[in-house]
């Protein structure tokens, strides 16, 4: 089991915003992590991430809890730019490069020829769709374990929306395992002794993606299950075929069975 989850409940001082999450991700599929704005898709992320530590319940990857050596096999990309826009893609790579072993400077380039991207250009003269490429790519250049997209497609045209869904399918389907036995032990040395996050290539395996987003409609064509979320509540996490077909004679969308389940 690739991410376990159990009984997970975050306040926000006396605000819920996550309560009792229980989840299961296996290896080799694509979950919509679905909800509207305000349901908890972010607290949860931020848990993932380790980046909330107050909260009940247990958080486990790959039968490890969540810290700093798991994270070396989650790649995110979140919902604003994270980029200094003083770079060009060739320093992001650098920096990127030196942070995260699982960094794939051969499917970078790569990345860069298929978005139309000039490596030696300064980020600031890109266009804003420009900037989410970059964004894009520095997370899908990662051989990682776990991608978490946050709200990858909002805001973006429908045309571009197609080859986020594309690239998503063609650099995440497939990786190298990073085995977290190759991690340093040292629970006080989570970077290990160079301040990199590590992760040793080994076996080829099928990474998972969760993409948080509210356009269920436009998700739906890559999902293979779908996560409900209401209040910090999982309401309920299935197949996409099951959530569409549920034994009807006339199979609904994914987002009429989201309103469904409301």
């Amino acid at each position: 089991m690739l991410l376990n989850i159990q009984n997970l409940t975050k306040f926000y001082g006396t605000k819920l915003a996550l309560d009792s999450v229980s989840l299961n991700l296996q290896e080799g599929k694509i979950v919509g992590l679905l909800g509207p704005n305000g349901s908890g898709k972010t607290t949860l992320i931020k848990v993932l991430l380790g980046l909330l530590k107050q909260y009940s319940g247990e958080v486990k990857f790959c039968d490890k809890p969540i810290d700093d050596m798991a994270k070396a096999h989650i790649a995110y990309l979140p919902d604003k730019n994270h980029i200094p826009l003083h770079w060009n893609l060739k320093w992001a790579f650098e920096f990127f490069g030196d942070f995260f072993d699982d960094f794939d400077y051969e499917r970078a380039g790569d990345l860069s020829e298929r978005l139309k991207l000039d490596t030696k250009s300064k980020i600031k003269t890109f266009s804003k769709g420009g900037r989410e490429k970059v964004a894009l790519l520095l997370t899908l250049a990662r051989k990682a374990r776990l991608y978490i997209f946050d709200e990858p497609i909002a805001g973006v045209d429908p045309v571009a929306r197609e080859e986020v869904f594309s690239l998503i399918m063609r650099y995440c389907k497939n990786s190298q395992d990073t085995s977290l036995e190759s991690l340093p032990s040292n629970p006080n040395e989570p970077n290990g002794s160079n301040g990199h996050i590590s992760a040793k290539s080994g076996k080829d395996y099928n990474p998972s993606v969760l993409i948080a987003t509210h356009l269920i409609y436009d998700v739906e064509q890559i999902l293979d299950e779908a996560i409900f979320l209401s209040y910090g509540k999982v309401l309920a996490h299935k197949s996409v075929a099951d959530f569409t077909r549920n034994g009807r004679e006339n199979p609904i969308n994914l987002e009429q069975a989201f309103k469904e389940a409301f």
